[in-house]
């Protein structure tokens, strides 16, 4: 299983870059700078690929952006983002002053996309990949959201496609020194990222696992 790795970053594109004026940013403090480094070590399944990108500069005055995709061979079967936001003053909304957030898509088969469960489903497999690695955490919300394409015309030979996309957020509930546990969330969000991907649970005598046929070829975005 591969780490998480990639440089340090903040709201702008790293805490150490050299092509920024220091004094216009604000100190990197400590508590973020570990949960950082948490996520940069957090041990993943093999089958996702994981990258830093440039987190988005004005939800918090600290950010930090991961991208994934499920792999098999040459094909992505899922893939996502994850933003690990953080105001040291506390955000009412948030509870807290951390703060995750995500967005996971992946391409379904067309019998499960007809499956009028399957937004609860989807949710249901955030909030369970979470528990499961007895996370604690609060003020969870977001969408799924299931779009289908049929094609036409000179594209009248590909099959019809759908895409399920969850968007969501949750407060990370802090330890001891005000730091999250990063790196297990991270791997929970891993754990969600294979499961929306088709691929069956790590721990395969976990039979409480609903997961999806797995799937071939390339996303259709």
């Amino acid at each position: 299983m591969a780490p998480a790795q990639g440089q340090f970053s903040d709201h702008s594109d790293s805490a150490d870059s050299k092509d920024k004026d220091a004094a216009e940013d604000p100190p990197v403090p400590p508590a973020f700078r570990s949960a950082v480094d948490a996520l940069r070590s957090a041990r993943l399944r093999p089958e996702l690929e994981v990258e830093t990108t440039r987190p988005p500069q004005r939800l918090a005055p600290h950010a930090y952006a991961l991208e994934a995709a499920v792999v098999d061979g040459e094909d992505d079967l899922a893939d996502g983002r994850l933003v690990l936001l953080h105001d040291p003053a506390g955000h009412d909304a948030w509870q807290g002053a951390f703060r995750l957030v995500t967005l996971v898509r992946a391409e379904l088969e067309p019998e499960m996309a007809a499956d009028p469960l399957l937004p609860d489903v989807c949710w249901s497999w955030l909030t369970g990949a979470l528990d499961a690695r007895g996370l604690s955490y609060g003020e969870a919300g977001g969408t799924v959201t299931r779009a289908g394409s049929h094609y036409f015309g000179a594209l009248s030979a590909r099959r019809p496609a759908t895409q399920i996309e969850i968007r969501a957020s949750w407060t990370p509930r802090e330890g001891r020194g005000g730091v999250p546990d990063a790196a297990a969330h991270l791997m929970a969000w891993g754990d969600l990222l294979c499961q929306i991907a088709g691929l069956p649970p790590s721990d395969p005598t976990d039979a409480a696992v609903v997961t999806l046929p797995q799937r071939r070829g390339p996303q259709v975005s």
